[in-house]
């Protein structure tokens, strides 16, 4: 980084100008330390999303669309050694980024469109910008959502869309929703409003990275993304190549999608065999190839995953310190922070534009939250232990065993299969991380046997 901040433009609308062409920077494929480089499309035509094409979304989009803040984190930046500001999108009209897109391809249907009518599917937050664009515009809506949608989000579908839209709930996952929608597109000739494989989304999605331009009246030296299906992520990377470049750009993944990591790696979209649909905004199986073509037909990118614990205890974090609810998408880019300013090799004052892109979370959630931000913290750890059906059992456990900062936050009997021993399922809280290893010590000394179930396993999986 220079000392001082490069000027976007010295005229009075930067963002307006092309600053200059990208420098050619070809990627191997390689993931080096949970990086991975972007590679060429290979088969796949890179689609074309142009600055002009976000320049006329955000004319599009004025009315209806919030400016986000642009806040600067006091606490972020003292732990990491640059500036780092947060781009508030979880304080959009619908909390969160997505009615960018939705109302950017809406208001650009014809009157015949409009009257056959609206579908998509959404993990929640892009039906509730589909929902309002449906209010706005007179336009009748139906929305798939998955069945692990929090109710929270779906509430505020209902708010936002009113009698213009319905609700449809159908299978667990995005790309089970999104396929009863596509059905019903096809047998119904209702217009399809894709949540991130159209370039109408793809260019309302990238007034973000305007906004941040004439926000910032510079070039930050990086600007971290959530990636889901990758409409944010490619109108970020179509905007930023072309008005601010040598803008570094790094995608964040949960470790349980990799959908855009998935298809680097591939040279094309590829669907994952597994997913873990915590993360349910960026939850999604295969990459969308328009939003794929945007990405690797460009310079190369940074893409890491965050694990979903990780992303938990970010999520409480910002509660605590900064009053921000954060969705698990929306702290994404949060949670990669200090892994994405070393493997970088940014330098001490460097400017990090982070985006935080949803703050749709259900408060039932934080119960399953705060349990797997313990577990990922080292706190939280869980034993099968056999007591000996004798009085004062359960009291010398606690004293011989338990240190005196752990607490025991699960009790339960298994069964009791005789009269001499009663095995429970004990979850423990320890004080510390590093007081696991002596509490190991100290049962392996107890009279009781005990069985540690192993992180990862599925039993584990099954209890967290």
């Amino acid at each position: 980084m220079t000392d001082e901040p490069t000027p976007l433009h010295t005229g009075p609308d930067p963002v307006d100008t092309v600053v200059g062409a990208v420098p050619a920077d070809a990627g191997d494929g390689r993931v080096v330390r949970g990086v991975t480089r972007s590679t060429p499309a290979g088969s796949i035509a890179p689609a074309r999303v142009t600055a002009a094409d976000i320049d006329a979304a955000a004319h599009r989009i004025r009315d209806v669309v919030a400016m986000t803040p642009l806040e600067p984190c006091p606490r972020l930046s003292a732990a990491t050694g640059v500036t780092v500001l947060l781009k508030r999108e979880d304080l959009q009209v619908v909390r969160s980024y997505k009615v960018r897109g939705a109302y950017n391809l809406m208001s650009q249907l014809t009157p015949a469109e409009r009257a056959a009518g609206v579908v998509c599917a959404s993990a929640g937050n892009h039906a509730q910008g589909v929902a309002l664009a449906c209010r706005a515009l007179g336009i009748a809506g139906r929305v798939y959502l998955p069945k692990t949608t929090p109710r929270q989000k779906r509430d505020r579908i209902r708010s936002h869309g009113g009698e213009m839209v319905t609700l449809v709930l159908h299978g667990d996952t995005y790309d089970d929703a999104a396929q009863a929608a596509h059905d019903d597109a096809r047998t119904t000739g209702a217009v399809p409003v894709l949540p991130f494989d159209d370039v109408r989304t793809i260019a309302g999605q990238g007034t973000v990275a305007r906004e941040v331009l004439h926000q910032l009246g510079y070039r930050p030296d990086a600007v971290i993304v959530p990636v889901g299906g990758g409409g944010l992520i490619a109108g970020m990377l179509s905007y930023l190549r072309e008005r601010a470049p040598g803008v570094r750009v790094v995608g964040v993944e949960p470790a349980g999608a990799p959908s855009l990591q998935a298809a680097l790696a591939a040279g094309r979209p590829v669907p994952l065999e597994t997913m873990d649909p915590f993360v349910d905004g960026a939850a999604v199986r295969q990459i969308g190839s328009v939003t794929y073509g945007v990405v690797a037909g460009g310079p190369a990118i940074d893409v890491v995953s965050v694990d979903e614990g990780a992303v938990c205890s970010a999520m409480l974090a910002l509660y605590q310190n900064e009053g921000i609810i954060a969705e698990p998408a929306g702290a994404l880019t949060v949670t990669a922070l200090s892994a994405v300013v070393d493997k970088l090799g940014l330098e001490p004052g460097s400017t990090v534009v982070l985006v935080v892109s949803g703050g749709n979370n259900d408060v039932s959630r934080y119960g399953e939250i705060i349990e797997r931000s313990l577990v990922h913290e080292g706190l939280k750890h869980y034993f099968l232990v056999d007591f000996p059906q004798e009085p004062g059992a359960l009291r010398r456990f606690l004293d011989e065993v338990l240190g005196p900062d752990d607490d025991i936050t699960l009790f339960e009997y298994v069964k009791r299969n005789n009269r001499e021993t009663g095995p429970a399922l004990v979850g423990i809280e320890i004080g510390s991380a590093d007081g696991l290893p002596a509490l190991l010590e100290r049962m392996d000394a107890a009279p009781m046997e005990v069985e540690r179930i192993a992180p990862g396993s599925a039993a584990y999986r099954y209890l967290t």
